[in-house]
C-alpha cells in the first residue's frame, strides 16, 4: 500500500498549519488587551471606615495598616472616620457599600459581638451584611487599685468583697471595661457596686482619689499609671500574661477559672465581595499587620497582631458574640 500522502492532503495540512499559526499570533495580540480589561486587585484608592473618632486606638491602627498597604500596591489609603452610636454609623454605611472592597470596616468587638446585645435595632446585621476578612488584633485589660489599697492580690480583694457584699465598686468608661466588671462579679461570685463613667480615664483619676475601689480598664489607660507607682496591677483579663506586665498573673491564675474578657480588631467588607478579592485583602492586611508602623503600634497599646483567615474569623465572631451575649444577660442590662 502506498502511504505517501496526495498533493491535496499536503495542501490541507499546510492550511490548517498557517490558520492554527495566525489564530495563535492574534491570541498573542489580544491577551494583553484582555488582561488589561480585568485589573487586578486593588487598582484604585482603598477606603478604611473606622467607627471611633480620629486618635482613637482603631484610628491608629487603621492609618499604620494603610501605610504599610500603600507600600505594597502604591494605591492611596483614605481612612473615613465615622464616629458615633457605638460604631454603628460606620458599620451602617460599609454594610449598604458596593461590594467590591474597596470599602472596608476597620472595626471591633463593639460593632460585631457586643452591639446586637445591647441595642435593640441595629441599622445593620453583623453576621448577613458583612464577608469577614481577617483579625487584625488582640489586646486585654488590667485590674488595678489604689496603689494605698490593702489588697495585694486578686485573692485577697475577692475574699473582702464576699465577706462584705456590695462594699467594694468598680468604674468603667467603655463597653469592654464594663463587661470586664461584671465577668468578674460572675465567675468570682462577688457583690460589687458599678459606677459608670464617660470615659476610662476618667474613672481613674476617681480611682486615684479614692472614690472607687477597683477597675478592669485598657492598658494604655492603665499601665502608666501602675508603672508611676499610683495603682497596683492585680491581673489581666486575658489567658495569656501581659507583654507590659509579665509578672502580673491572669485573672484565671489567679483563681478567677475561665475567665478571659480582652478586645479585638478585625476587618470586614460588604457581604457578596468576590473572594478573590477578599483572599487578596486578606494577604494585604496579613502582612500589614507585621509591619514596623503596627508594631509600633500594638507595642504602645500592649496589644498583640492577631491575623485569622475569613473562616476563622466568622468562627471566633460567634464566639465572642454568644460570650458577650451570656455576660450581658447574667448582668441584667437591658437593651436600648
Amino acid at each position: 500500500m502506498n502511504h505517501t500522502p496526495s498533493h491535496s492532503t499536503i495542501h490541507r495540512t499546510r492550511r490548517h498549519t498557517l490558520a492554527a499559526a495566525a489564530l495563535l499570533a492574534l491570541g498573542a495580540l489580544y491577551a494583553p488587551a484582555a488582561l488589561a480589561q480585568a485589573p487586578t486587585y486593588p487598582a484604585k484608592a482603598i477606603t478604611f471606615v473606622v467607627p471611633f473618632a480620629a486618635g482613637s486606638a482603631t484610628d491608629q491602627l487603621a492609618r499604620a495598616l494603610g501605610q504599610s498597604i500603600t507600600n505594597d500596591t502604591k494605591q492611596p489609603v483614605v481612612i473615613d472616620n465615622k464616629a458615633g452610636a457605638s460604631g454603628m454609623i460606620a458599620a451602617s454605611a460599609v454594610s449598604k457599600a458596593a461590594a467590591d472592597g474597596y470599602s472596608v470596616l476597620i472595626t471591633t468587638n463593639t460593632t460585631h459581638a457586643a452591639n446586637e446585645h445591647l441595642y435593640k435595632k441595629l441599622s445593620y446585621d453583623p453576621v448577613k451584611d458583612f464577608a469577614p476578612v481577617t483579625g487584625l488584633g488582640k489586646g486585654g485589660q488590667v485590674m488595678v487599685v489604689n496603689a494605698n489599697a490593702p489588697y495585694k492580690n486578686v485573692s485577697e480583694l475577692l475574699a473582702f468583697a464576699k465577706k462584705n457584699p456590695g462594699k467594694l465598686s468598680f468604674g468603667s468608661g467603655s463597653s469592654s471595661s464594663r463587661m470586664a466588671g461584671e465577668m468578674l462579679k460572675q465567675l468570682a461570685g462577688v457583690d460589687i457596686l458599678h459606677v459608670p463613667y464617660k470615659s476610662n480615664p476618667l474613672a481613674i483619676t476617681d480611682l486615684l482619689g479614692g472614690q472607687i475601689d477597683l477597675m478592669i480598664t485598657d492598658t494604655s489607660t492603665g499601665v502608666p499609671q501602675v508603672k508611676a507607682g499610683k495603682l497596683r496591677a492585680l491581673g489581666y483579663s486575658t489567658q495569656k500574661r501581659s507583654a507590659q506586665l509579665p509578672d502580673v498573673p491572669t485573672l484565671d491564675e489567679a483563681g478567677v477559672k475561665g475567665y478571659d474578657m480582652g478586645y479585638w480588631f478585625a476587618a470586614y467588607v460588604p457581604a457578596n465581595t468576590p473572594a478573590a478579592v477578599v483572599a487578596r485583602l486578606n494577604e494585604l492586611l496579613t502582612a500589614a499587620t507585621k509591619s514596623a508602623a503596627a508594631t509600633s503600634f500594638f507595642d504602645n497599646a500592649g496589644s498583640e497582631a492577631w491575623s485569622t483567615t475569613p473562616d476563622e474569623l466568622a468562627k471566633f465572631q460567634a464566639a465572642e458574640t454568644t460570650k458577650w451575649g451570656k455576660v450581658i444577660k447574667a448582668a441584667g442590662i437591658e437593651a436600648e
